[in-house]
């Protein structure tokens, strides 16, 4: 079996751009782009959960999320991208050319070998996990305030969590709501305490202290959530028309434990100023090195210095 030149692992907004790139570089790409069925690296990525973009580069009148990304893989395959929806089940990075397997990963033979692999499976939020919540993302429920926050002027909004992402959602969410009203489970937030001051003196802030969601409410759209106070145990409804849950984010990174160094919060290491990883040939681009801006459009551009790294390498080997 020939080694390919390079194989992307995802296909998100970095992916798809590692993908335009190296195939007009003719490295003859190959993208393993999930399957439609998994929650944690479908193809797409977590675009295709969202309904209108706004703020990425180039449409002054937003752009469907899926419509994006379709647009985005037709480029891919247009340049000579091969694009296979399908999921790594294994990888090997211990020697070249590295071994990548699609299906049963207790097989003695390797799917493809490369002599490149490009990591772009993403992260993905922590959710609640309640009834619907699938159906109201996009429609009033959301994960990203900088996303989204827009759409919310002169609303009321409910931001889940009590660590630093959620007071940072919190405050950024004042820019555009009526009121921000915090939920969190315990009595005392988990955040720094310069978040927790800034928080706190913001008038345009609330707290539901010791309560959890346990129902959104509404429609087609949501209209408000049903909150349990778990030191009275009594339910209660909030009205709002949008909710954030910022409780975390869990990078896509479990093909890669032993192999890769990562953070302690799983996200992968790579090179400052680069996409490389500790492992020559092997790069990192998107969310799911990147734990602190996680944007679409610093996915695509982290994509495109991951497909630039991986050409310059293979140049080099050439040599």
């Amino acid at each position: 079996m020939k080694a390919k030149n390079v194989v992307i692992i995802g296909a998100g907004p970095a992916g798809l751009t590692a993908a335009i790139y190296t195939a007009r570089a003719n490295l003859q790409p190959v993208v393993l782009e999930g399957e439609p069925s998994s929650t944690s690296d479908q193809p797409g990525g977590q675009l295709m959960l969202t309904t209108d973009v706004e703020n990425y580069p180039g449409f002054p009148n937003g752009i469907m999320g899926p419509e994006l990304m379709a647009s985005c893989r037709d480029q891919a395959i247009r340049f000579g991208s091969t694009m296979k929806t399908e999921k790594a089940s294994r990888v090997d990075l211990t020697s070249r050319p590295y071994k990548i397997w699609v299906g049963d990963p207790t097989s003695t033979t390797p799917t493809i070998d490369t002599h490149t692999v490009i990591i772009a499976t993403g992260a993905r939020s922590l959710m609640l996990n309640l009834e619907r919540e699938n159906d109201f993302l996009g429609r009033g429920l959301s994960t990203c305030a900088t996303c989204d926050g827009f759409f919310f002027r002169n609303q009321h909004i409910a931001v889940i969590g009590g660590g630093d992402s959620a007071m940072e959602e919190a405050l950024f969410l004042t820019r555009f709501a009526s009121k921000v009203t915090v939920i969190h489970r315990r009595n005392r937030l988990r955040a720094s305490k310069i978040m927790q001051e800034r928080a706190f003196s913001n008038s345009s802030i609330d707290f539901l202290w010791d309560s959890v969601v346990e129902e959104y409410l509404g429609e087609s759209t949501l209209s408000g959530l049903q909150v349990r106070n778990l030191v009275k145990d009594e339910l209660s409804t909030l009205d709002v028309s949008g909710c954030f849950i910022a409780i975390g984010h869990l990078p896509n990174t479990s093909l890669f434990i032993d192999q890769l160094e990562m953070k302690p919060n799983g996200y992968l290491i790579t090179e400052e100023g680069s996409t490389k990883t500790a492992v020559e040939g092997v790069f990192a681009c998107g969310d799911v090195q990147d734990d602190k801006y996680r944007q679409a459009v610093t996915a695509a551009g982290s994509g495109c210095m991951a497909a630039i790294d991986a050409e310059r390498y293979l140049e080099a080997l050439e040599h």
